[in-house]
């Protein structure tokens, strides 16, 4: 992807503006809207001004833009099968159980995290990449994860399924805020959907959208 391509990237998710959620009692709400009602087991796919991004939902558009849907594409050299793949696959320096979980996708990539417990990434706050070490707290990681959804924009299914989203807000609410327990927060992936988005709406020539 070409520098002024990332420049771009950055600098519409750095501008994305981020929305907290409400909690009252068991319901939560994004501005006044319901989200989930967990005392009825209710979760919001698509709301008037939201679309609740997450695998399990019956909507289409939710369900591809999940991280662990099968989206096969080439990043930094290497052929993946997901976002959720390569993501858990950082978790590990040895390369050749990185590659391995890099073809996964689907609740099957999510539960490979079990393999690294005893190395638990999060003892050190380090991810790794072709066996080089990278800080989670660090702009070199930020830069690495714009690197991932810029790479993940060559998949058609993807890119379509993003611009079918117009410009409602790309919620995922079940995301956790915090960043030494995850390697994507809600805002870190939420703010990624927005650029990818902007992006796409800029350059669909790039992506062989038009």
């Amino acid at each position: 992807m070409n520098k002024k391509i990332k420049e771009e990237f950055k600098k519409s998710r750095e501008n994305f503006t981020y929305i907290e959620l409400q909690k009252i009692d068991d319901k939560i709400y994004f501005k006044n809207e319901l989200v989930e009602d967990s005392e009825n087991n209710i979760k919001i796919a698509v709301g008037e001004n939201f679309y609740n991004i997450f695998y399990g939902s019956k909507d289409s558009i939710c369900r591809v833009l999940s991280n662990l849907y099968p989206i096969k594409f080439r990043f930094k050299g290497k052929i993946v099968n997901s976002i959720e793949g390569v993501l858990q696959g950082i978790k590990y320096r040895n390369k050749k159980i990185q590659n391995s979980v890099f073809k996964y996708f689907g609740v099957d990539a999510y539960h490979t995290r079990c393999a690294n417990l005893l190395e638990d990434w999060r003892t050190n706050q380090t991810l790794y990449f072709k066996s080089k070490s990278i800080p989670r707290e660090s702009e070199k990681y930020q830069n690495f994860l714009d690197d991932l959804y810029l790479s993940a924009l060559k998949n058609p299914i993807h890119s379509r399924a993003l611009l079918s989203t117009q410009n409602k807000y790309l919620l995922h609410h079940i995301g956790c805020l915090d960043k030494r327990e995850t390697v994507l927060t809600r805002y870190e992936y939420e703010s990624r959907l927005y650029a990818s988005r902007e992006i796409l709406k800029k350059y669909p020539h790039i992506f062989n959208i038009k």
